[in-house]
């Protein structure tokens, strides 16, 4: 099977494309025909060493989150059929990962028929890295929440589930996602100068609580680089008058000089299931903004490090 590895750490130009053998499943594990895998800055911060001490020897393959049809089953699992669409994330302890022809899941769930492989594909960590960061904010229904960087995938699923959860959303995007967000029910203002004072008239009152969701640049093993919008940490303290009613997800070093919370990277994956129903019903969804064959994994990789892919990149097989 055709599979994207590296077996020397540093830039996403370490990746190639090679013939490899299909993986077989484990206990508990199904393999599945790859239809689509979603790009993440994860990817090419785990090509940048991120995880070298928990892994395996190189070589290693790339691509976190898969989606497509269920080719074999491992011992011990039920519930699922060959055949059966599912998605979720793919192990990443072996020589190949989601990129490939073929990849082994340990969890999954199956997607919705008005869901397409790649709407799946894109739903896994942003919808887990949203969920989380609202728990973690304490987020409450009636409550009025900022969340910065909504044009990020992060951001729009943030977007979408507090506002499925009754919470009225204030964004910042820039103007590629501004209708988008608006279409959704969220209030949309820009980044840049005045952007705390066009949030406050929109607010009417203050801010209950912040949500940055605004890329740091790719490198998720090296937090704390600026935002696209400058570094807004400061400026969400002020609109929310508490840093503890700040959480960021990606500029922890300011964090942790200002006091605001953070989410924690580690991934758990335990609301697959309930994602899947969410954009079965059509109130989760990621916007995927390119498409891209394996063969053009470093036009991908670029246009992802840039901070403005515009959606989520999408490997499709």
């Amino acid at each position: 099977m055709k599979a994207l590895q590296f077996d020397r750490f540093g830039s996403p130009d370490a990746i190639v494309l090679r013939e490899v053998p299909k993986p077989e499943p484990g206990p508990g594990q199904i393999r599945i025909a790859v239809r689509a895998c979603g790009l993440n800055p994860a990817d090419w911060a785990v090509v940048d060493g991120l995880l070298a001490d928990r892994l395996p020897p190189l070589p290693r393959g790339v691509g976190f989150e898969i989606a497509g049809t269920v080719d074999a089953l491992g011992a011990g699992v039920d519930g699922v059929q060959i055949g059966d669409g599912v998605f979720g994330p793919a192990t990443f302890d072996g020589p190949t990962a989601g990129a490939a022809e073929y990849a082994l899941l340990t969890n999954w769930a199956r997607i919705p028929e008005s869901v397409t492989a790649e709407q799946a594909a894109a739903l896994p960590m942003a919808a887990e890295t949203a969920w989380r960061a609202l728990d973690d904010l304490g987020v409450q229904p009636g409550e009025l929440l900022l969340v910065h960087g909504a044009g990020s995938t992060v951001g729009e699923a943030a977007v979408r589930l507090a506002l499925h959860r009754g919470t009225r959303v204030i964004a910042t995007a820039g103007p590629a996602r501004a209708a988008a967000l608006e279409g959704i029910g969220a209030q949309v203002t820009g980044y840049g100068e005045g952007m705390a004072e066009r949030v406050a008239a929109l607010a009417e009152g203050r801010v209950d609580r912040a949500l940055d969701t605004a890329p740091t640049g790719g490198r998720i093993d090296r937090p704390g680089r600026p935002s696209p919008a400058g570094g807004s940490l400061p400026t969400l303290i002020e609109l929310t008058g508490d840093p503890d009613r700040v959480l960021t997800v990606s500029d922890f070093a300011a964090a942790a000089e200002l006091g605001t919370r953070i989410t924690q990277i580690e991934m758990r994956y335990d609301l697959l299931d309930e994602f899947a129903r969410l954009a079965g019903e059509g109130v989760l969804a990621v916007s995927v903004a390119r498409t891209y064959t394996l063969d053009r994994i470093h036009e991908a990789a670029q246009l992802s490090q840039s901070r403005r892919p515009g959606g989520k990149l999408m490997l499709v097989l």
